[in-house]
């Protein structure tokens, strides 16, 4: 937020502690420790960073951010015990590090409204999806930004709006029931 201020920028604009919390969601899901999930972090200076499944985020947010930091200076985060990279820069566009003729999905209040269970049992079994959620306070994801895929749907799963968190919990949620990951 310092440096939002001191830069004349928005803090609001910056908001890692909602990328901490969705995070934590994405990793610590029973869906992502079976194999089943694949994480990019895409920021809105055009960085895009790919996270290993088996990276454990830290639980404070000052020790997640001071893990960023370390991220945004030497490109990469390396396991302490091996040579096993958990964080790392890489090149975009974002296409590269995907399979040919994926599915996107972006997850806002506007969207089709969706029951979490509904949407998982729609979503295609013998292809890869995209699921963009935004880790931003305010406003919502355009589609238009997301070229990587063949077809982005506008995906809503509650007529409430939700936390990036408790709307990622849900989706993994009902993909885990859906998919039988206990």
């Amino acid at each position: 937020r310092n440096y939002a201020k001191r830069a004349g920028k928005d803090p609001a604009d910056y908001r890692p502690d909602i990328l901490h919390q969705e995070l934590l969601a994405i990793l610590d899901s029973p869906l992502n420790k079976a194999g089943h999930v694949k994480v990019f972090i895409h920021s809105r200076t055009n960085v895009l960073i790919e996270v290993s499944p088996k990276i454990r985020i830290p639980r404070t947010f000052k020790r997640f951010s001071g893990l960023m930091v370390q991220l945004l200076h030497k490109h990469k985060i390396r396991a302490a015990s091996s040579s096993e990279m958990l964080l790392r820069v890489v090149k975009n566009p974002i296409s590269r590090h995907l399979p040919a003729g994926v599915r996107g999905y972006c997850f806002s209040k506007g969207g089709t409204l969706y029951n979490p269970t509904t949407f998982a049992q729609q979503l295609p079994e013998d292809s890869p999806v995209v699921l963009v959620v935004g880790a931003m306070a305010s406003g919502a994801i355009d589609p238009n930004e997301h070229p990587y895929v063949e077809t982005t749907d506008m995906v809503s799963i509650s007529e409430y709006p939700l936390s990036g968190a408790c709307a990622i919990n849900r989706i993994m949620g009902a993909i885990e029931h859906h998919w039988g990951v206990v």
